[in-house]
């Protein structure tokens, strides 16, 4: 199935996940994790203060309330460090966690914000490649919609230069 990139603000796409990237408190603090609490509305905080928080690399579902997505997958991103302590790898581990929980949820579509390069640094193209390969591998033997917001919530100018 097809694997679309975007530029929309992600609080808006109709999938039925959007992915959060969040700190390990799940708290909606700032950037995309802020803007994605202040349109759910403040169920989803009292949910994710449920969750008992998350670890780097994993994944966690809360409802998505007022969001036009259903669901919620919460992942938090490793914080960038110059590329030699498993970012990459752990970067990957973000999607393929969110990608099974999406799998395991039966979501057909699930919306991505490209994790870890707003307050984490993660560079914004080595970051894109790790994602169209992670989603690409699993999109080979599953069969779900994906959405990437290559922009960085439509913040900022393209990676892809258009």
């Amino acid at each position: 199935m097809p694997l679309v990139i975007i530029r929309d603000d992600i609080t808006k796409v109709h999938a039925d996940a959007i992915v959060n990237p969040t700190d390990q408190m799940l708290m909606g603090d700032g950037g995309v994790d802020g803007a994605i609490h202040r349109a759910a509305g403040p169920q989803l905080l009292e949910e994710c203060r449920a969750l008992g928080g998350c670890e780097t690399g994993q994944a966690k579902i809360t409802r998505g309330y007022r969001l036009p997505a259903k669901y919620v997958i919460h992942i938090v991103g490793p914080v960038w460090q110059g590329g030699n302590n498993d970012e990459a790898r752990l970067l990957a581990n973000c999607y393929r966690n969110s990608l099974a929980l999406a799998n395991a949820c039966n979501l057909e579509s699930v919306a991505f914000p490209l994790i870890a390069t707003g307050a984490f640094e993660f560079p914004k193209d080595e970051a894109l490649k790790n994602a169209i390969s992670t989603i690409g591998d699993f999109l080979l033997s599953h069969d779900m919609t994906f959405y990437i917001n290559e922009a960085l919530f439509a913040f900022g100018q393209s990676l892809l230069g258009v």
